[in-house]
This record gives C-alpha cells, structure tokens and sequence, in this order.
C-alpha cells in the first residue's frame, strides 16, 4: 500500500535528521532565543503551521511570542529574534519581513533546505533541513521512471518531508530549551491555555 511506504519514506526523512544538525548550530539556536527580548516565528502555508505549533511552545517556555503576519504583531526590534521556516528559502512573504527584521538589527534564525538562498544568507544561524520542496518538483524526472527505479520520493508530495522534519526538529530545540532555561515540563502546563482550547 502506499501510504506504508510514504510513512516509511516520512519517518527515515526524521530520522536521518539527527545525522545532519550539528552542535553549534543547535547551541547559536539556543543562545539566541534564550537572549532575545521577543521571538517572531514565520512561515508560509503548511511550514506557517509549524511555526504556530512551535511558537506556542515558546509562550509555554515564557518567552514573549509572535505570529508573523497576525494583526497583533509589534513592530520588530534590535533586541528581537525572527525565526523563518522555508523549505526554498526564497518565499516572498518570508524573504521580506527577515530582511526587515534584519534592517532593524534583529537577529535572524532559518530552518531551510537551501542553505545559500536568501533567508539563509541572511541569517545569523540556519539549520539545514533536508526535504523535498515544491521549488523541487520542476527539476524531476519522469515520475514513472522514478517509481520503477523506487524512488518514492513523490510519496511525500511538495513539503511534507521538510515540514515534519522541521516540526520534529523543532520539538527537540524546545526539550534542548527547557535544559538551558531549567524549565520543568510543569512549567509549560502552567502556561498552557486554561479558557477550554
């Protein structure tokens, strides 16, 4: 069935990741977030959602959080930190509001798989997370010959292996996070929302 192979192909794309993050990229990662004054997380479509889910985690841990593009969101400070989710690294709608953040004197943490595209050029830490982006489907083969030669890579169509990587990934900073902070997992439920959602 197909659907054990694209969950196959979904769970060895997370589980290699641990291969691939290095230790100084997780420590610049944790420095930051630990100092910046406010935290503003951005993505765009299915990478926006982890955004959310892992700025969430964040207002759990304490820190002041904002969704990028809400209508509550501030305006963004030298003290600040932006963190961007983009499987291209070239979204117009991330690639603006970093470049901002950077004008400003923010810092600039990155989640991409194109460590040389502009947001990751512009950033002061990026982590390189392998997927396959929608940016990746043009350069393809025929999709035939891909499943003879059984590369299910289509299995996780568009983003879905950079974005779930990106959200496991994520999940763990917050776990390297509570360490730093010494945060209890008591804390974030102390935190957690209390009004029925």
């Amino acid at each position: 069935m197909f659907i054990n192979l694209a969950i196959d192909a979904i769970l060895e794309n997370i589980k290699n990741a641990s291969g691939y993050i290095k230790e100084d990229v997780i420590k610049n990662f944790v420095e930051i977030i630990s100092q910046s004054g406010r935290i503003f997380v951005i993505g765009a479509g299915r990478s926006g959602l982890v955004a959310k889910a892992f700025g969430m985690r964040l207002m759990h841990l304490g820190k002041t959080v904002f969704i990028v593009g809400e209508t509550i969101t501030p305006a963004i400070k030298a003290n600040d930190c932006i963190i961007a989710i983009s499987g291209s690294g070239e979204t117009n709608s991330i690639v603006s509001p970093v470049k901002i953040a950077k004008e400003k004197g923010a810092k600039v943490l990155s989640l991409t798989s194109y460590t040389d595209s502009t947001i990751g050029k512009l950033s002061d830490s990026v982590l390189w997370v392998h997927g396959r982006t929608k940016n990746d489907i043009d350069k393809e083969e025929d999709y035939i010959k891909r499943q003879m030669d059984g590369n299910y890579s289509s299995l996780t169509p568009l983003g879905t292996a950079f974005e779930l990587t990106s959200l496991v990934f994520l999940d763990g900073l917050i776990s390297e996070l509570m360490y730093a902070m010494g945060a209890t997992e008591a804390d974030l439920k102390a935190r957690h929302d209390n009004m029925g959602y």
